[in-house]
């Protein structure tokens, strides 16, 4: 996947700190083409959405934990707070998610004042809903297009640790779902990429 379109937009903006949003569905790639933009841009930060996810201790009792990664699991509070901050030029320290462990680490993460752009990616930060949709505005959106059966494959991947029936349930009861939301939910992006 090509980043010159990203970076043709990025090139015509101007401002002491750009935000751009980077959303797809869960396994479309969301990661790793974050990871390669800022690489690229080298004046760049990378914000993961996931360290935002609520900890179990506080899904688990709300009958929430099967649905972890669904909007309502996450603190959107404390990512607008963050994005506030970023926004203002400040430098800000941020929570990041150790998928190893299943839990989000306080202060793992941090973005100096002198950083021009920060790239925050997530499923989310686009959808056209309370809360979420006043989490901008964005210098730059970009979505991630990856057919159904591409996500399928890769989500099998992510979760092959799994016995079949607790990968399934993932994938059918969670993944999927949060990825027809994201596709159907979600505001339009300013550059669209396809797989």
């Amino acid at each position: 996947m090509t980043l010159d379109p990203i970076l043709d937009r990025l090139a015509d903006l101007g401002g002491d700190r750009l935000l751009v949003a980077l959303v797809g569905p869960p396994a479309s790639g969301k990661s790793t083409l974050a990871e390669a933009l800022v690489a690229q841009l080298g004046d760049a930060a990378l914000l993961p959405m996931d360290g935002f996810h609520l900890d179990d201790r506080i899904l688990t009792p709300r009958g929430d934990r099967p649905r972890k990664g669904a909007p309502h699991t996450f603190d959107i509070g404390g990512l607008s707070r963050v994005l506030d901050g970023l926004r203002a030029g400040e430098d800000v320290y941020h929570p990041i998610f150790d998928r190893s462990r299943e839990i989000a680490i306080a202060g793992a993460g941090h973005i100096p004042a002198a950083i021009r752009t920060v790239v925050v990616e997530g499923n989310w930060l686009l959808l056209d809903e309370p809360g979420w949709r006043d989490l901008g505005p964005w210098d730059l959106t970009v979505r991630l297009d990856v057919p159904d059966e591409v996500l399928r494959a890769r989500l099998a991947d992510r979760w092959a640790n799994l016995a079949p029936a607790e990968a399934a349930a993932k994938i059918d009861g969670n993944d999927l779902p949060n990825a027809a939301r994201v596709r159907d939910g979600s505001r339009p992006a300013d550059v669209v990429l396809g797989v």
